[in-house]
């Protein structure tokens, strides 16, 4: 059983025990022993790695550590540019749509009310997430590390954080998303498209009060919700000024 040296940067650390954190720490090595294994066995998920640098040179998963070697680990790198690094997958996703495990429906409300695409079960097992996370090419949201050393996936997010807000706010960070924020476009509740509508089209359906007071309707393609700026409107305004503010991005 042979040795290598490893080091993990940045927030990897927040996976390793504390008196491996922020060091080079050797590591016995198994025979036939794939990196993506090595670095796995230490609790870190493959889909948080980006680089992997094995004596300065970059390489894949499968690459076999050998006696003595210095592996060092790195992590996402969405905001800067790695492109003369071998990445780990064949493509980021750089318009996302996202999956959010089963204890994260308030963060998938929050990231469809600022126009991201993403589905949300509370019912689905981890084979399933797995499926639709790579079928739909969706990056996986969860807390859950085994989920996401799951091979098969290729691109998931693990949140730190347990606060809804907290963990849009982190998400947003960590893959720099505030540019592509298109708030009030989507469904809260079902993730279909809204469309504006004429008053004339919905009158039949409308709360009495709503057909009195309020003039611009839109309606969700998928599930024919329909919305309207009620009282609750100026707050969730004021949710989505809170939110681009941290990055000087203007809201829409």
């Amino acid at each position: 059983m042979g040795m290598v040296s490893l080091r993990f940067y940045a927030e990897l650390n927040d996976f390793l025990p504390l008196e491996l954190r922020q060091r080079s720490f050797d590591q016995s090595l198994k025979p036939t022993q794939s990196v993506k294994h090595l670095i796995e066995n230490l609790g870190v998920p493959h889909t948080e790695v980006e680089i992997i640098l094995a004596n300065g040179r970059s390489v894949g998963f499968d690459y076999l550590p050998r006696e003595r070697d210095r592996i060092s680990v790195y992590p996402l790198f969405e905001r800067l540019d790695v492109t003369p690094l071998l990445r780990l997958r064949a493509t980021p996703l750089r318009h996302p749509r996202f999956l959010a495990d089963a204890h994260l429906g308030k963060l998938a409300r929050h990231l469809r009310l600022l126009g991201f695409d993403t589905l949300y079960f509370n019912d689905a097992g981890d084979r399933r997430m797995a499926e639709i996370s790579v079928q739909e090419r969706r990056i996986l949201l969860t807390r859950d590390r085994a989920l996401l050393m799951r091979r098969e996936i290729s691109h998931g997010c693990f949140l730190h954080a347990l606060d809804p807000r907290e963990q849009l706010e982190e998400l947003l960070l960590r893959l720099d998303l505030f540019r592509l924020i298109s708030p009030f476009s989507r469904c809260m509740v079902c993730n279909g498209c809204l469309a504006r509508v004429e008053k004339e089209q919905v009158i039949e359906e409308l709360p009495k009060r709503a057909g009195q007071f309020y003039t611009e309707f839109w309606r969700c393609s998928d599930c024919a919700k329909i919305y309207w700026k009620g009282s609750h409107y100026r707050q969730l305004v004021g949710f989505v000024e809170a939110i681009t503010q941290q990055s000087g991005t203007p809201s829409s």
